[in-house]
């Protein structure tokens, strides 16, 4: 007579069978919990603690690069407590001169595109998106902007010219200058082709910055869509101020390009600017000159 495979349990002694298949159910149930703790600490981290963020255009040129990745302080400003517009307590007041990730909303416009307004001015349920610029006016502050020069409480910036020139990937060439901002100093550019610059209210005389609110510009001044075109943000859409450079390449894609493995080899990598701060020089200016 044939024999037939015999089921492993049918070897144990009574009893012994049901706990191994129980045995292996605990084990499944433990990696499962153990991944669903895993990814909570993650979340937790992403959303109370640094969050990653890519730089997607060359509005803050040459503060920051296309395809630079940053990481975002949450702890700085003091991060949401999720599905509400309540903060924790944060380590320090948004400054002038952070260069600071902050949501803006998009809603549709009647041609099919999308504006950009501040997210409590917008549509309700209309999408949101990221930007990062610097800040540049706190509540309270008259900003002007009078032949490319910022005006903070009718005070200009001081503006250095350097006498370099910053070229993107596209072959546009900027003039690149310091500007002190208060204690900040930081680099900004000049668009050289001569073109007019984007559409600004400041060009029909001073902005004042309401209670709990911020004015925000880029670095390339003619070339960045900001606060001059579509208003001030609320301290509850700052996520927070950049603080380092963890990765930076010469791509522009979202953040599945960077599982690429194309990428990863043909990429520029930039080596110099990883583990880069970003953070302001100090300036030269006394506190009695600066703007605030």
């Amino acid at each position: 007579m044939s024999e037939f495979p015999k089921d492993d349990a049918a070897d144990l002694p009574e009893g012994e069978g049901a706990t191994a298949e129980t045995s292996k159910v605990a084990g499944i149930v433990d990696q499962v919990v153990t991944l669903v703790i895993a990814i909570t600490i993650a979340l937790a981290i992403r959303h109370f603690v640094v969050e990653p963020f890519r730089i997607p255009s060359g509005s803050m040129f040459p503060t920051l690069l296309i395809g630079d990745h940053l990481f975002v302080n949450k702890l700085a400003y003091g991060p949401t407590i999720p599905f509400t517009e309540a903060r924790l307590p944060g380590f320090s007041e948004p400054r002038r001169g952070d260069v600071v990730v902050f949501e803006v909303a998009r809603p549709r416009n009647r041609l099919g595109g999308r504006d950009i307004k501040p997210v409590d001015r917008a549509p309700e349920g209309a999408p949101t998106e990221d930007f990062v610029k610097r800040l540049v006016g706190l509540p309270g502050d008259r900003i002007a902007w009078r032949d490319g020069q910022v005006f903070i409480n009718d005070v200009p910036l001081r503006v250095t010219p350097t006498n370099e020139i910053f070229e993107d990937d596209s072959g546009v060439r900027y003039a690149k200058s310091w500007e002190d901002l208060g204690r900040c100093r930081h680099a900004i550019l000049k668009d050289l082709r001569q073109r007019r610059p984007r559409n600004s209210r400041l060009e029909r005389g001073t902005y004042v910055v309401e209670p709990g609110r911020y004015f925000m510009m880029g670095d390339n001044r003619d070339n960045s869509n900001d606060s001059r075109s579509w208003g001030t943000v609320r301290l509850e859409e700052l996520k927070g101020p950049a603080f380092i450079l963890y990765w930076s390449w010469d791509v522009n894609g979202n953040m599945l390009s960077f599982f690429n493995p194309v990428n990863w080899w043909t990429a520029e990598k930039r080596w110099d600017r990883i583990f880069k701060r970003v953070r302001c020089e100090p300036s030269p200016m006394t506190a009695g000159q600066a703007a605030g």
